[in-house]
């Protein structure tokens, strides 16, 4: 049965068709049309593999070309017309394959197909030009041998075969006069054969020429070398040029002394122009004309591999809110404003070893080098800044452009390009951190510390299934009579690296994955789990009441929709009461929070839930909420307290926590202070009302078991 027309195998021979029908016509072959289809069939399966490839091969789409040989498609036409096939029509036919790829890198990924195919093509005519070319040789030698014998019948076989070549064919003297020309050598130059015979061949000395050009050949005329293969230029009368794949051979005389010298030519030309336009293709953006990612590599490996004493320097600019301008206005108008950014950027850069480069999306880079980068990078970086401070003008709309620079300078030779280009790139996100619109120099220390948070933020996921995070305990303390009603659980990392980290270096990367969640429901039932193991070994009710653990919900968690189903069930499973756990949320997290927002708040609350507002005094929230918020306990954040740590106490910092106090009881709500850190400051507070307290001065926190071995020890001491 035949594939689907929208089937995979149904697009693909829709591809394979409308190929054969574009190359059929310039093949050399007995097959039929449908034949020489089914021939390249398998060949547009291996395109369409290598388009939906995780990684490019190169040598994969080389095969292809070679393939098109094989099958006798070695006309140049051949090539032209299967390029512009896979050009026109791979990506369409069989990119829908992979909907998860981005059609513009399907494109560039098209792009240096065509490129490698033409590679694999060119090499392997090259190679069946070789041969043949070695044939025509040995059969030119043969002739000649065979002269001293039956001169006639040999003249006529040689002839055939020096006319009726497709290739150039010249034979000179030793000293280089030209005596013989076939018709397709004159062709080629463009010249008759009066005027080309008799020219001497030291005069076709192209600039382009390889630095052993004429070495090889005069090894060649003195008899110390038969033959060498190179490709060389030459200079036509109506002022283009020739390129040539050129073979020189010697011929001997039957007594083996050096006697002609054969050349065998053929034309590249067009192979070589179509060769550059590839290149051209894969190294520049499509959309803006710069050199691209691939070529600004290139550029920076070269910068980087220069000599003692020569430096660099890079910009690396990222457009502010370029995506409010593609989702409001469109994206052909975001391709619009690209362009014109583009060319103010190539304006910026016009000195000898400066150039810039469109790394994708509204990402662009400038590039310096020389032995005085320290200056003219910042040149640079101020002339890019200013040609973004006129306004682009977009279907009548003025729209003002503003851009995050990051700058990175340096010596070559010491960092690479992957390395440096990092560093750009934080360096960057650090200055569109600190409002954008702005240039920040790159600082080791930064990059450092951005490289570990990285790191921190690939390690997490794992981290949490190996079990390197463990929680230590901070007792809560009663101010009254100094008994212990609970504790705080604080979370920690264990890293394999960087040894024991606090909640501050890797919460909020566990915010911005998404980690938090998992993390989170994971604290909570070791900390309940702790919580059940107290109670069973105290009892349920200590001589100051039931032992209650505090644990930290995060904004995100506060908004995942099982948060309360998930603090049921772990409730449950360990058979604890609701009593038992305290959630703290900050106050920035409640400030101006809906009903929808405090919802599941309410729910924990109505169960037994004691729910405390952390950080109180720090989020400037209008103190009326606290009457619709669900919470019952105020936790008084250490900034207002610091002042008491030494005697007398701050009279202000008395009177906002006097007052705080006082409001938080008239609503019936229980206030915590931490950060207790002196028993001035601990003394003071209960003095004021204040109900529990935590910090180093009752103890620092722990592992469970240290729960009732507090040493009450001044920390100022």
């Amino acid at each position: 049965m035949s594939a689907e027309p929208d089937a995979p195998e149904g697009r693909l021979r829709r591809f394979a068709t409308i190929w054969s029908r574009a190359v059929y016509p310039v093949t050399s072959t007995s097959l039929t049309r449908a034949e020489f289809e089914e021939q390249l069939l398998p060949l547009a399966r291996r395109l369409s593999e290598l388009l939906r490839a995780h990684s490019f091969d190169a040598d994969g789409a080389k095969a292809v070309g070679a393939a098109l040989v094989d099958a006798h498609c070695t006309d140049p036409e051949a090539l032209t017309r299967t390029l512009d096939c896979v050009d026109a029509y791979l990506v369409l036919y069989c990119g829908a394959d992979d909907p998860e790829t981005p059609q513009d890198e399907l494109r560039l990924r098209s792009s240096r197909l065509q490129h490698a195919m033409a590679a694999g093509f060119a090499q392997a005519l090259r190679e069946r030009t070789l041969a043949e070319q070695e044939s025509i040789a040995q059969a030119a030698l043969r002739a000649q041998g065979v002269v001293a014998q039956a001169l006639h019948a040999s003249e006529a076989r040689f002839r055939a075969v020096f006319e009726g070549a497709a290739i150039g064919i010249g034979i000179a003297d030793l000293d280089g006069t030209v005596l013989q020309v076939n018709e397709a050598l004159l062709r080629m130059f463009g010249l008759s054969e009066p005027t080309l015979r008799g020219r001497r061949v030291q005069d076709w000395v192209h600039p382009e020429d390889a630095p052993q050009t004429w070495k090889l050949y005069e090894e060649l005329v003195r008899g110390e070398r038969e033959h060498y293969h190179m490709e060389k230029a030459f200079n036509r009368p109506d002022g283009t040029v020739l390129w040539t794949n050129l073979t020189v051979s010697l011929l001997r005389d039957a007594d083996g002394a050096p006697q002609y010298q054969l050349a065998l030519m053929e034309d590249t030309t067009e192979r070589r122009l179509l060769n550059l336009r590839l290149r051209y293709e894969a190294t520049h953006d499509a959309l803006t004309g710069l050199p691209n990612r691939t070529l600004f590599f290139e550029r920076l490996e070269k910068a980087l591999g220069a000599g003692e004493g020569q430096r660099f320097g890079l910009c690396y600019l990222d457009l502010d809110g370029f995506k409010t301008i593609n989702d409001s206005l469109g994206h052909a108008a975001g391709d619009r404003l690209l362009v014109e950014v583009a060319d103010r950027l190539q304006s910026c850069a016009t000195a000898p070893g400066e150039m810039v480069a469109r790394l994708g999306g509204d990402e662009f880079v400038a590039l310096t080098t020389g032995p005085g980068t320290e200056r003219t990078v910042d040149e640079l970086a101020e002339r890019i800044m200013n040609a973004l401070v006129t306004p682009i003008s977009i279907d009548g709309r003025d729209l003002m452009v503003r851009g995050s620079l990051g700058i990175v300078e340096g010596p070559a030779g010491e960092r690479t390009a992957a390395e440096v280009l990092r560093s750009a790139d934080i360096t960057m996100y650090r200055a569109k951190s600190a409002g954008g619109n702005r240039s920040e120099l790159a600082d080791p220390e930064a990059d450092a510390r951005a490289i570990t948070r990285h790191g921190l933020t690939t390690a997490l996921p794992t981290a949490l299934e190996r079990g390197e995070f463990f929680i230590e305990y901070q007792p809560l303390v009663h101010l009254g009579d100094g008994s212990v009603r609970g504790a705080e659980a604080l979370v920690r990392w264990l890293h394999p690296q960087h040894g024991v980290l606090g909640p501050d270096r890797f919460i909020p990367l566990a915010e911005h994955t998404g980690l938090i969640v998992p993390l989170g429901r994971w604290v909570l039932e070791e900390s309940i789990r702790q919580a059940r193991a107290w109670r069973e070994r105290y009892g349920e009710e200590t001589a100051a009441g039931p032992l209650r653990i505090n644990v930290n919900l995060s904004p995100c968690q506060l908004s995942h929709p099982g948060l309360v189903q998930d603090t049921v069930e772990i409730l449950e499973r360990a058979g604890v009461t609701p009593d038992a756990l305290c959630l703290e949320v900050t106050e920035s997290a409640l400030i101006g929070a809906d009903d929808d927002l405090l919802k599941p708040l309410r729910r924990l609350a109505e169960m037994g839930v004691d729910i405390a507002l952390d950080d109180f005094g720090t989020g400037y929230s209008n103190l009326a909420n606290l009457r619709r918020l669900p919470v019952s306990i105020l936790k008084l954040d250490r900034s207002f307290t610091q002042g008491m740590q030494q005697f007398p106490a701050d009279p202000v910092d008395l009177k906002i926590v006097e007052g705080i106090v006082t409001l938080a009881h008239s609503l019936d709500l229980a206030v915590t202070v931490e950060g207790v850190e002196t028993g001035a400051q601990a003394e003071q507070l209960r003095i004021l009302g204040c109900d529990t307290a935590q910090g180093w001065y009752y103890a620092r926190p722990g592992p469970p078991e240290r729960l009732h071995d507090l040493a009450l020890v001044d920390a100022t001491g």
